[in-house]
């Protein structure tokens, strides 16, 4: 078993990798060049990113524009370092977006996903995440991240797991090891989005 620190250490190093990696891709000038707000998400924003090599963003435009959409990311291909771009189109889901991913190869050889979800100002999901990252920042301690990281770097590679399971885990339910955490995901009813956040501090 890995030490703690020596975890900790790897999730250090990753997170600096991630923002090297926004800064070289320029994927926050790419979108703003066409009038889009663009906001960090997820595990980076929280500072809970572990081994996963995974980057979010959130993407406003005032109406959803799939022209617009295209021109930024036709400015995020143009850097040799993106090998890979994906499109989904869910406009008539319920997430009511434009799906982007991205594949961005690092100077040390590891290749990043950028995953940005385009969205038109004042929908339902406007904010929704950014808020649920900043309660998270404010409800986990320092023993309550290690455990999540710990439980991120334990998580075989391979698998599926979205980090608000381990957030919800250890947060609402004080799951502390992995053995109690894949018990735990047992008896979670985990298809489609997963509305939980924690309390706001009061």
């Amino acid at each position: 078993m890995e030490t703690t620190e020596k975890i900790l250490k790897l999730a250090a190093e990753n997170r600096q990798q991630a923002f090297r990696v926004i800064e070289q891709s320029n994927v926050i000038g790419c979108w703003q060049s066409v009038g889009a707000r663009i906001n960090l998400i997820g595990s980076l924003k929280t500072g809970l990113l572990m081994k996963h090599r995974d980057i979010d963003f959130h993407v406003y435009t005032s109406r959803l524009n799939v022209d617009e959409s295209f021109r930024a990311m036709t400015r995020l291909a143009e850097n040799p370092r993106i090998v890979k771009t994906e499109y989904v189109n869910l406009t008539a889901e319920e997430d009511a977006c434009l799906e982007w991913h991205a594949w961005y190869q690092s100077d040390d050889g590891n290749t990043w996903q950028i995953d940005m979800i385009h969205m038109a100002e004042g929908c339902r999901w406007d904010g929704y995440f950014e808020k649920f990252a900043d309660r998270i920042n404010a409800a986990a301690g320092a023993e309550e991240r290690k455990t999540i990281l710990r439980l991120k770097y334990e998580t075989p590679d391979d698998a599926k797991i979205a980090g608000i399971e381990y957030y919800m885990a250890v947060l609402r339910d004080g799951i502390e090891n992995y053995d109690d955490f894949v018990r735990w995901r047992q008896q979670q009813k985990t298809d489609g989005i997963i509305e939980w956040m924690p309390e706001a501090a009061k």
